[in-house]
């Protein structure tokens, strides 16, 4: 049985010096992406977040303008929007951050060994469980507002990750990776809290305080990849990330750093 999304439920369920923070927690049947209302949204207040979920997303994205599959009930679909004073430091990091913070909610679920693959994407078994995306809006030498989008598989079905597969992009979900029945607002409202902490800790401290642990679970170290940027492919062996969150690439020529692109892995569809 698909368990519906309660708003009021999730934001009985915050930890308490979080509730304040979160001035707003929506849930909406349909949309075409929870990203695109909150970016039509004004700010929230400096250190304030506004969430919205919804059941089912008409035109949500991932990277590059790609379309997210997912049944109404069956995955998790959430934005929050969060103000920074000023564009912090490592900006462009942000998204890796965001995934040390979803793989800490969802290790507090169960789910184990969870792995991130630069820039955005959320792993298990080598498989993708989700993917954040970061649009980020600000004003000279004044506020910026971010607007972090996470989508989580729960539970597809296996139609839908067959066809999501034969897209050339092996998919998973919660309940393949072993959550026999995963609740959804347990879960969101895990993942909410987790990433608030984050965005103020990366506002005061930048990536560095992630860095560790998105290392660890780095599923590209040391593979052999080609990683494209303005449809240039670029082939060598991962080698990490830096301070600033760029994709360090061994190539012939000496070492390389891709702050934004695509990688796939070479043998790998």
């Amino acid at each position: 049985m698909i368990e519906p999304l309660n708003a009021a439920c999730m934001h009985a369920a915050l930890a308490p010096d979080l509730r304040d923070r979160v001035k707003s927690l929506e849930v909406a049947e349909s949309l075409d992406s929870t990203n695109a209302a909150l970016v039509a949204r004004a700010y929230p207040d400096a250190g304030c977040s506004e969430v919205l979920l919804a059941e089912f997303q008409t035109a949500g994205r991932g990277r590059r303008g790609r379309s997210w599959l997912a049944l109404p009930g069956g995955a998790i679909c959430l934005s929050l929007s969060w103000t920074f004073v000023q564009i912090p430091r490592d900006a462009g990091a942000l998204s890796l951050a965001m995934g040390v913070c979803v793989a800490r909610a969802l290790k507090f679920h169960g789910v184990k060994d969870t792995q991130l693959k630069w820039p955005n994407d959320i792993l298990v078994g080598g498989r993708k469980l989700g993917g954040i995306l970061i649009e980020l809006r600000s004003e000279p030498a004044g506020p910026a507002c971010a607007v972090v989008g996470i989508g989580l598989n729960v539970s597809l079905g296996a139609a839908l990750l067959e066809e999501i597969a034969a897209l050339g992009l092996p998919a998973t979900d919660l309940v393949s990776a072993g959550l026999a029945d995963p609740s959804r607002n347990a879960i969101a409202t895990t993942v909410i809290e987790a990433c608030i902490r984050g965005l103020v800790q990366f506002e005061q401290e930048g990536l560095r305080p992630f860095i560790e642990e998105w290392r660890t679970a780095d599923a590209l170290q040391d593979k052999a990849i080609t990683a494209y940027v303005a449809e240039e492919g670029v082939p060598g062996i991962a080698r990490g990330i830096d301070l600033t969150g760029a994709l360090l690439v061994e190539t012939p020529q000496g070492l390389r750093k891709f702050y934004s692109g695509d990688v796939t892995v070479r043998g790998v569809a």
